[in-house]
């Protein structure tokens, strides 16, 4: 699998140009802070190695979509996120509080309202990746998001990463919660499957597509068959349309199907999966395909695309232990 890599607009604004500026001016401020303000400091592994962190820092600007659950869980409250990021249900206290920082998205960060938020530490990564140099002009950041090429891949790489965030925020015992429930639902999805064959999909602007190169992270660990690769797939996004055909899906018949619906995660139509069921019922292609007969078809959870985090893919496994359970 490949690594993360998001496409991003080119924008070049006053705001953008002043916040390079404000990037050198007071970047070394914020790293002062992080002293002043944590208790002493810890070391992690991350992706640019091993790197001392404030511990519990008082101050946490959280740009990692995929820790957003796990610093919920801990009882952190950040002081800026990328607020377009959040999901929809869940996370309305962080998105309704006007103490917490939007800092825009990874295509236009918002490097002045991040640098406003004083942070003593940045939760990096994943989505904001290509900017870890100028986040680490403003405060200490960490990078420990979950990626493809870690070792034992993405799904071991969030147990890597809620080890991490518990070390840091000294919520060890609660770390070793969350990375149980992940595994338990992993094991029970594992053998719940039995080498069955499935169609990764996703729905995207209303049309579904191979969805290999983001979800085959799911079934890496499980005994499942899959029909469409992610091999030509230049990266992980969804934005892409590869022109798959219905047609082509209902010759190769899989089983079962596994849909991601990001128009559901992002404000598409419907809620719970509703806008990707009803592209899927109403493609007559399928209609005598193996999932389609057998109504064998797993709707991840709607806000997967913003999650992607430990709690979803314990929900995902669940999701996918409880379907093939029920159908023998």
């Amino acid at each position: 699998m490949r690594s993360v890599r998001f496409r991003k607009s080119i924008v070049v604004t006053s705001t953008v140009l002043c916040a390079g500026m404000a990037l050198s001016a007071c970047g070394e401020s914020g790293k002062a802070s992080a002293s002043g303000k944590s208790q002493g400091n810890v070391t992690v592994a991350t992706a640019k190695g091993d790197l001392e962190v404030p511990r519990k820092p008082a101050r946490v600007a959280a740009l990692d979509n995929t820790s957003f659950a796990t610093l919920k869980a801990f009882g952190v409250k950040p002081v800026a996120v990328p607020k377009a990021l959040l999901p929809q249900q869940g996370f309305e206290d962080w998105k309704n509080d006007a103490s917490i920082k939007d800092v825009g998205t990874h295509r236009e960060p918002k490097f002045e309202a991040l640098n406003a938020s004083e942070p003593d530490l940045i939760i990096g990564g994943y989505r904001f990746t290509d900017h870890h140099d100028k986040l680490s002009k403003i405060a200490t950041t960490v990078d420990v998001a979950p990626s493809d090429e870690a070792k034992g891949g993405y799904v071991n790489a969030l147990t890597a990463q809620t080890e991490a965030l518990g070390k840091i925020f000294g919520e060890e015992d609660k770390a070793k919660e969350i990375v149980a429930a992940l595994e338990k639902s992993r094991q029970s999805a594992v053998d719940a499957t039995k080498g069955e064959s499935v169609f990764l999909a996703v729905s995207s602007a209303g049309k579904i597509d191979n969805g290999a190169s983001r979800i085959g992270r799911l079934i890496e660990p499980l005994k499942l068959k899959n029909v469409l690769g992610a091999e030509g797939e230049d990266s992980t996004s969804v934005h892409d349309n590869s022109g798959l055909a219905p047609e082509t899906v209902a010759k190769l018949n899989p089983d079962w199907m596994i849909m991601m619906d990001r128009d559901a995660a992002v404000g598409g139509e419907g809620t719970e999966s509703v806008a990707a069921k009803k592209l899927v019922d109403g493609m007559e292609a399928w209609d005598r395909t193996t999932f389609r007969t057998k109504d064998q078809i797993v709707y991840l959870q709607s806000d997967f695309y913003v999650t992607e985090g430990a709690q979803a893919y314990t929900e995902a496994f669940d999701k996918v232990a409880t379907a093939f359970n029920a159908a023998g």
